[in-house]
């Protein structure tokens, strides 16, 4: 596997990706997915044999603030290290950032993975995340 920034002609495996997870707020505007890839701080894509199997998207100043906007894994590489890998090198692309966020889904599952990497829910900091409805 190969961790490398992502590029605009990744986009057709990118939409695959996504739709993969069933992402479908991001598939259903396309052209939307497409920008935000490209004005992101930084993403990045593990690739097998030229293959996207996972992205990690981030934004923010990269100082200040890192927002992981979106980490997802096709489904048959899920639980193999794919994920870890390009949280992993998202950090270490940004290793003194002052603030890390993200926002996941509450399963049972997000949570396991994402304390499994050193997070903790912003509750537990005390911390309240505000969403548009």
């Amino acid at each position: 596997m190969t961790i490398r920034p992502w590029e605009p002609g990744d986009f057709p495996q990118t939409l695959a990706l996504y739709a993969s997870v069933g992402w479908t707020s991001y598939t259903q505007n396309p052209e939307m997915l497409r920008a935000a890839c490209g004005q992101s701080l930084l993403a990045l894509g593990a690739y097998e044999d030229g293959h996207l199997v996972g992205l990690v998207r981030a934004v923010g100043d990269g100082e200040s603030i890192l927002y992981v906007q979106d980490l997802l894994v096709r489904p048959e590489r899920q639980r193999q290290g794919v994920g870890t890998a390009l949280f992993r090198e998202i950090l270490a692309r940004f290793p003194n950032v002052y603030q890390l966020v993200l926002l996941t889904d509450r399963t049972e599952k997000s949570c396991a993975f994402y304390r499994s990497l050193g997070l903790i829910p912003a509750a537990e900091r005390g911390c309240l995340a505000f969403v548009k409805p």
